[in-house]
């Protein structure tokens, strides 16, 4: 399936495939730079061992520490720590600072934000083996993924997650490319509620995306958004998975520069060094 973007809005660069702490992470500032987005993925496996042998995993990991220890499956432990070293990794490139340096904390209904660091937004979705982080210097993002093979009844859900403009639309379509479009919009949509921080309180009938423009639309199909939300859908891993993107720009025009280091004016910075100083 190719991916998907709606006409007329900014563009969402595909996901970008970081195999390890290497990166590249050049490549992820300068999508964030041009696009004002980027977005990664990594298989837990390909993390693993950099995981296991980091002599500073738990100051890396920080507030994550504890749970990554408490979790007994052992699956579950170790998607749980490549994925928190993924974030880290993703966020401090967006930061040109060190992952450690951050401390990743959890907003109610479990989305992750780096403390102190606003200039960023992320969002974070896995399946199976695979982790998708994405960053957004531009305002909110959501990111959702799920095994292309993934199977979903229009009889059964067609109620439960299409609009009656969604549902004209499925209806005229070959049961192959319906099922393909189900999956789709399915990942769109938790895209779009996850950017939101809504996640699943956000019912699926109460927006939908047009099948043809990709844009966002209302249940009745009229056009819902002006133009400062963009989307897209990428398979990634050889098909083996979609990666969906929601990306939100706020307009106000947010510096390029988001590094840690620059954040704050050199002229304010050094007036509050020689205040201090004086004191």
């Amino acid at each position: 399936m190719p991916h998907q973007t709606a006409r007329g809005e900014r563009a969402i660069a595909p996901p970008l495939h970081v195999s390890g702490p290497g990166g590249p992470w050049d490549t992820v500032r300068e999508n964030l730079e041009r696009d004002g987005s980027a977005v990664v993925f990594a298989t837990w496996g390909e993390w693993l061992t950099a995981a296991l042998s980091d002599a500073e995993l738990r100051p890396l990991l920080g507030r994550d520490w504890q749970r990554y220890r408490r979790t007994e499956n052992a699956a579950m432990r170790y998607c749980f720590v490549a994925s928190r070293m993924v974030v880290k990794y993703t966020a401090a490139a967006a930061l040109r600072t060190e992952p450690a340096a951050l401390d990743l904390a959890y907003k109610i209904g479990g989305r992750p934000y780096i403390r102190g660091f606003d200039q960023i937004d992320i969002s974070l979705s896995h399946t199976d083996d695979l982790i998708v982080v994405g960053v957004s210097r531009t305002g909110r993002i959501g990111v959702d993924t799920e095994s292309a093979k993934r199977k979903i009844s229009f009889e059964l859900f067609h109620d439960h997650m299409c609009t009656p403009a969604e549902h004209a639309e499925l209806t005229r379509m070959s049961q192959d490319r319906q099922t393909s479009e189900l999956l789709r919009l399915w990942t769109l949509k938790e895209a779009y509620t996850k950017a939101l921080g809504q996640g699943l309180r956000l019912g699926f009938t109460e927006f939908g995306f047009g099948l043809e423009s990709g844009r966002l639309i209302a249940p009745d199909g009229s056009p819902a958004s002006r133009g400062e939300w963009a989307f897209a859908t990428f398979p990634v891993l050889a098909d083996r998975y979609l990666v969906s993107v929601a990306c939100h720009d706020t307009g106000l025009d947010t510096a390029r520069d988001t590094a840690v280091h620059t954040m704050l004016d050199e002229g304010f910075m050094g007036a509050v060094e020689e205040g201090l100083a004086s004191a």
